[in-house]
C-alpha cells in the first residue's frame, strides 16, 4: 500500500496553483487565528444580525490561509493535518462561536472534494484559481435525474452552514433512475446555480446567528455527471477502501481516503468548545471586576465559591480540547494504518471516533452551565457575551448529531457484528 501512494508522489508535486505562501506553517496559521479574536469579538452583534462574519473578516481570513488548510498541494492548497484544522477553528470559535461554525462548515470540505471526486473533477471544481469552500448537507433531500451527459438537480436543502462565502454547494440527493429504494449521491453544484433563501440571522433562530446556515435551493440545474458521486464512499463501508479513493491514488496522502463519519463531528464540537472558552474569558473578567453581594464583601475571584466554579469550567474545557484533538490525531493514525498495511477504518472505528467527540461537546456544555449559573442574571440580558454564549452552545446541544445517548447501541452493535441500525447499514 505504501509503495502505491510513494509512486504518485510524482502526480501530486505537479501543482494546479501555486501555494499563496509555500512556507507557511501550522503554527502560524493557529497564531493568526489568535490574532483575529478581538475583531472577532466586536464584531459578534453586527455577525449575528447579518447572519454570517462580515466580508472584512471574510478577506483577512482568505489571506491567512484558513480556506486552503485541508486543501491539497496540487490545487494551491497548505494540505495540513486535521487536528490543525480544527485547533485554528477553534482559536476563530473563541472568538465568535457561530462565526467559527461558518468557517468551519465551509473550509473543512475541500477534504471531501480532495478525497471523493475525480480528477477531472477536482481540476475543474478547484478552478479558477484554487479558492474552494462549501456546506455539506448530507441528508438527501434532492432529486437527481439523469440526463445526457450528467444530471438535472432539484431540491431545497436546510441548514447550509458557511454558504454565504461559499463558491459552491455538496449536497444529498437522491437518483431518479427507476430503483427500489433509489440510490444515494453527492452532488457538487457552483453556488452560481443555487438560490441562497433568506432564513438565518437576527432573530431567526435561538443561537449560532452568525452561522451562515441558510437553506439552500437547486431549482432545476444541470451539473456534469463527474460533479455527482455515491454517498456511501465517505461514510463507513470498509471494502469502499481496498484501492483507496480518487483522493489517494492523486496526492499520495492517507488523509484524502476521507472516512469523515468520524472527524465531521469536530466541525460541531469545535464551535461549541470555543463558546465555552469564550465564557470562560468572559466569566474571569466578571468576577475580577465585581464584588460579592453578601459579606464578606470582597472581589468575586477571591471567593471560594467563585474560584471552586471558574476551576471546575476550566477543567472541563481542558478536558473536551483534549478529547477533540485526540480524536484528530487518532484519525490521521487510522488513515497512516491504511497507507501501512491495507487496514480499512471500520464501521467501529468511525463510531468510536464519532461517539468520543460527542463528549468533548457535552463536556463544553457542562462548563457552559457552570459559567452561566455563577455569572448573575446581568449576564443573560440581550447583547451580553454569556447570554451569547449560552444560546450557542443550546444550539449545539439540540443537534441530531450531539444526541450520545443514541449513538452509544450502534456503536455496541457494531462491535459485535450486528446490523448496525443507523444510515441504513
Amino acid at each position: 500500500m505504501a509503495r502505491r501512494l510513494e509512486k504518485r508522489d510524482a502526480t501530486a508535486r505537479q501543482s494546479v496553483y501555486p501555494i499563496p505562501e509555500p512556507d507557511l506553517t501550522p503554527e502560524e496559521m493557529i497564531a493568526r487565528a489568535v490574532a483575529l479574536r478581538p475583531q472577532l469579538r466586536a464584531e459578534q452583534e453586527e455577525a449575528d444580525e447579518r447572519g454570517a462574519y462580515s466580508p472584512d473578516l471574510h478577506q483577512k481570513f482568505l489571506k491567512a490561509g484558513f480556506y486552503r488548510c485541508l486543501q491539497p498541494h496540487m490545487f494551491g492548497g497548505y494540505e495540513f493535518d486535521i487536528p490543525t484544522f480544527y485547533k485554528t477553528m477553534l482559536e476563530i470559535s473563541r472568538g465568535h462561536p457561530s462565526a467559527g461554525w461558518c468557517l468551519a462548515l465551509c473550509a473543512s470540505h475541500p477534504l471531501i472534494i480532495a478525497s471523493h471526486w475525480s480528477e477531472k473533477a477536482q481540476r475543474e471544481i478547484f478552478a479558477p484559481d484554487g479558492f474552494y469552500a462549501s456546506p455539506h448537507r448530507p441528508p438527501p433531500l434532492g432529486k437527481a435525474t439523469p440526463v445526457d451527459g450528467g444530471y438535472i438537480i432539484e431540491g431545497v436543502w436546510d441548514y447550509c452552514s458557511g454558504i454565504p462565502y461559499s463558491s459552491h454547494f455538496v449536497g444529498g440527493a437522491m437518483v431518479m433512475n427507476g430503483k427500489t429504494p433509489p440510490d444515494a449521491v453527492n452532488v457538487c453544484v457552483p453556488k452560481s446555480q443555487c438560490i441562497v433563501l433568506d432564513d438565518w440571522g437576527g432573530d431567526k433562530t435561538m443561537g449560532m446567528r452568525a452561522s451562515g446556515s441558510n437553506s439552500v435551493k437547486v431549482d432545476k440545474q444541470f451539473v456534469p455527471e463527474h460533479y455527482v458521486t455515491p454517498a456511501n464512499g465517505m461514510w463507513a463501508l470498509p471494502e469502499s477502501m481496498k484501492d483507496g479513493t480518487p483522493g489517494t491514488r492523486l496526492h499520495g496522502n492517507p488523509m484524502y481516503l476521507g472516512r469523515v463519519m468520524g472527524p465531521y463531528h469536530m466541525s460541531l464540537v469545535t464551535p461549541t468548545l470555543g463558546a465555552a472558552q469564550a465564557a470562560l474569558d468572559e466569566f474571569e473578567h466578571i468576577i475580577k471586576t465585581r464584588n460579592t453581594l453578601f459579606p464578606p464583601v470582597i472581589p468575586r475571584y477571591q471567593h471560594i465559591d467563585f474560584q471552586r466554579g471558574y476551576g471546575q469550567a476550566q477543567a472541563l474545557t481542558d478536558a473536551s480540547e483534549g478529547i477533540l484533538m485526540s480524536a484528530g490525531h487518532r484519525y490521521m493514525d487510522l488513515c497512516r494504518r491504511w497507507e501501512r498495511d491495507g487496514t480499512p477504518i471500520s464501521l467501529e472505528d468511525n463510531l468510536r471516533l464519532w461517539t468520543t467527540i460527542q463528549h468533548a461537546g457535552r463536556l463544553a456544555g457542562e462548563a457552559m452551565d457552570v459559567i452561566y449559573a455563577l455569572s448573575s442574571s446581568a449576564a443573560t440580558k440581550k447583547g451580553q457575551k454569556i447570554e451569547r454564549y449560552y444560546r450557542d452552545v443550546a444550539m449545539y446541544r439540540s443537534h441530531i448529531s450531539a444526541q450520545y445517548l443514541n449513538f452509544a447501541a450502534p456503536l455496541a452493535r457494531a462491535h459485535f457484528g450486528l446490523e448496525l441500525g443507523l444510515f441504513g447499514l
